[in-house]
């Protein structure tokens, strides 16, 4: 007997294994660590202009360059390191988006210091608990709420670079801040039930 294949999130390629893995294992499932955050908000920032995918494919190569995502060890980054950096084709080579990794490092580290962790300051936008949105389909996504607009706003006031409303709309999905599994997705029912990293 054939085994019935699993509805999933429209915007998944289900011809790619990774994709789906990240779709299937960890896009909006509830993140309260401050290293996987950290992480998130860079690759987010790192995806500016171009496909989820091409940075699902880079992924370890930008762990592997930034210190598996060290926030100290990041903030730390110099510009021989920087230059470094630029010569590494495992990761996009733009300037701006590995300098504001840097300067987002050392800002980063103010919110925790400021906060206790970047976890209970970013959970806060929405209320530290995930809010759940229930697409029907495609259509029904969206890029940029209220929540995001209030995020990128604080952020850029605390120096905080590539992190436009869009880029932390798609950055509260990934850390389940904002469940936006469709409702005909199998993550769907799940995620609301798990209590995340």
């Amino acid at each position: 007997m054939k085994r019935e294949a699993k509805s999933r999130c429209p915007w998944v390629n289900p011809t790619n294994k990774l994709y789906v893995q990240y779709h299937d294992r960890e896009w909006g499932r509830p993140s309260r660590d401050d290293r996987h955050l950290f992480e998130m908000l860079i690759l987010e920032g790192a995806q500016a202009g171009l496909s989820w995918e091409t940075i699902l494919k880079k992924r370890e190569n930008y762990r592997k360059a930034f210190a598996q995502f060290d926030v100290k060890k990041v903030a730390r980054f110099d510009q021989k390191k920087i230059k470094r950096l630029m010569l590494d084709e495992g990761i996009v080579r733009n300037k701006l988006k590995i300098e504001s990794t840097v300067t987002n490092a050392k800002s980063f580290l103010e919110v925790q210091k400021e906060f206790g962790s970047f976890s209970k300051y970013v959970w806060g936008f929405v209320g530290h608990k995930p809010l759940r949105r229930s697409p029907k389909s495609r259509a029904d996504f969206i890029a940029h709420d209220e929540h995001s607009d209030a995020l990128s706003k604080d952020l850029k006031k605390r120096g905080f670079r590539f992190v436009g409303s869009t880029i932390m709309y798609a950055f509260m999905q990934a850390t389940g801040m904002i469940d936006d599994h469709t409702v005909d997705c199998f993550r769907h029912t799940k995620i609301s039930d798990e209590q995340g990293r």
